[in-house]
């Protein structure tokens, strides 16, 4: 009779697997918690203990650590090995279905002591998958409950599990502890080395250009494009995802409805309003000509209103938390316009990577100022009401674009938008020139933000001739007082916030 050991502590789907193997003519052997799930469910189960001859110690932390265990997984089917355990009165185990407490969830709770994360390292779990897996030439490991019903499938098919799928799920329980070995490493000393697990998702067509190779990782295994699930349209490529990227991103910076449109990696449109549809035109008015082939994100679900709104506009994707079923059925009609269906609002993970020449650069997101920052208005003129909600729209929008940026953004009614954008040039003034452009008539009356100081007065001085009556920056260059000089002269309200956000 074919033995299978279980100890699982995400019990997920376990019951029924557990039935599959006991039908099939399996000895089931459980430890703890598991054992007492099966024998609740009905199933005859030998608990650990009783199968080794020895009881569970110190608390729990030693159940499954014991030769009859693990010499019944690492022995092969030769014959001196079959004579080892006849000979001590053990027996082979065929299959382990195992998984591991939630270290990485544990770590991540607001507060967790470092007791709790220490209780929350497995060790029994992971030498059984390492076990198993080490000789999956005889033994199946399940350490994932969505392996459960191809398992049965290839039992109840042939008797056996196949060699190739065996091989498999051995290599994504290695996978497993050393994803799992990484973060305990990372959270007891976060700076002693980067270790980083990553699944395959897909092979692009190719990368930036068409001659370089490409291909998509999630952090989660069975991840799908930026987390999310593509409901419709043709594959993403490179350059779509980190459109998609940058414009969800953006539009998740913002507690009200908001939209943003990007064009190669830079935000050509962004607004917030009382719906999706309003900030969806209000973003398309900013800069139409590059709203054509671009991507769009929205931090609420698209409804039937917004797909109507987009009208005859060539778009290649959008991201949102959600599609109406009468925007996806207008958004059908656009076949090549991709819709990918994001999980959260949340951006993960909480880093950035880069590489460089012979290494990698790690650093935080930047989620917008740090708690405890304070503005201070210091030009001779407070900012208007409308203004200051201009102001506070600009700052987060700027954040989202290529330094050197400049946002102008304007309050109509219950909108505000960006109604201008420049960045990415080797000089501010000539971003603030490129938004005035895009802005033309509309700058007048609107408010300017820049993710870092003015080095000169000029930026100010060019935005006054456009219009621009209030500024915001971080402040801090030596002519700070130059730039205060020339927005008192122009009768602008000037606000600095003390904190720079570049992004290159």
């Amino acid at each position: 009779m074919p033995k299978a050991l279980l100890s699982v502590h995400d019990k997920t789907g376990l019951v029924d697997f557990a039935r599959g193997l006991h039908t099939l003519g399996w000895q089931l052997i459980a430890s703890g918690g598991t054992a007492r799930l099966l024998r609740e469910a009905g199933l005859s189960v030998t608990e650990v203990s009783d199968y080794t001859g020895s009881p569970e110690i110190l608390g729990g932390r030693v159940k499954t650590l014991h030769p009859a265990i693990h010499g019944g997984l690492l022995a092969r089917a030769i014959e001196s090995d079959r004579a080892d355990l006849l000979r001590l009165g053990f027996d082979y185990i065929d299959l382990v279905a195992c998984n591991l407490y939630p270290f990485e969830q544990t770590v991540a709770r607001p507060g967790v002591t470092l007791a709790e994360a220490i209780e929350n390292i497995d060790i029994g779990g992971v030498t059984l998958i390492r076990a198993a897996a080490k000789n999956h030439e005889r033994v199946t490991l399940v350490c994932d409950p969505r392996d459960y019903e191809p398992v049965l499938q290839e039992l109840r098919a042939a008797g056996r599990v196949s060699d190739e799928a065996r091989r498999r799920l051995a290599v994504k329980g290695f996978a497993l502890t050393a994803r799992y070995d990484a973060a305990i490493t990372q959270y007891l000393d976060p700076d002693y080395r980067l270790s980083i697990t990553v699944y395959p998702v897909q092979r692009l067509r190719y990368g930036e250009n068409p001659h370089q190779g490409a291909i998509l990782y999630s952090f989660e295994p069975g991840g799908g494009p930026l987390g999310g699930v593509v409901l419709q349209g043709k594959e993403l490529s490179y350059n779509n995802l980190l459109d998609l990227d940058a414009a969800w991103r953006c539009a998740v910076s913002f507690a009200a409805p908001s939209v943003c449109i990007v064009k190669h990696l830079s935000p050509c449109g962004v607004a917030s309003a009382p719906t999706l549809a309003e900030a969806y035109r209000a973003a398309f008015e900013c800069d139409p000509r590059s709203a054509f082939g671009g991507v769009i994100a929205g931090n609420r679900p698209f409804d039937g209103a917004v797909a109507v709104a987009l009208g005859d506009l060539f778009v290649e994707c959008i991201a949102a938390p959600g599609f109406a079923a009468e925007a996806r059925e207008a958004l059908a009609k656009k076949k090549n316009c991709r819709l990918v269906e994001m999980p959260a609002l949340e951006i993960q993970p909480r880093f950035e990577l880069r590489t460089v020449t012979g290494g990698l650069l790690r650093q935080d997101v930047d989620f917008g100022d740090p708690p405890g920052s304070e503005w201070k208005v210091v030009s001779k003129r407070e900012p208007t009401e409308a203004e200051w909600a201009a102001l506070r729209f600009a700052w987060v929008a700027c954040q989202h674009v290529k330094s050197n940026a400049i946002v102008f953004a304007k309050v109509e009614g219950q909108v505000v938008a960006t109604v201008g954008i420049g960045g990415g040039q080797p000089n501010r003034v000539d971003c603030v020139r490129i938004a005035a452009e895009r802005a033309g008539e509309r700058a007048r009356g609107a408010v300017m933000a820049s993710d870092a100081f003015f080095p000169f007065p000029d930026s100010i001085e060019v935005a006054a001739r456009a219009g621009i009556t209030a500024v915001i920056h971080p402040g801090g260059s030596v002519r700070d007082s130059e730039t205060v000089a020339a927005a008192d002269a122009a009768g602008m309200a000037l606000v600095v916030t003390g904190v720079r956000h570049f992004r290159h």
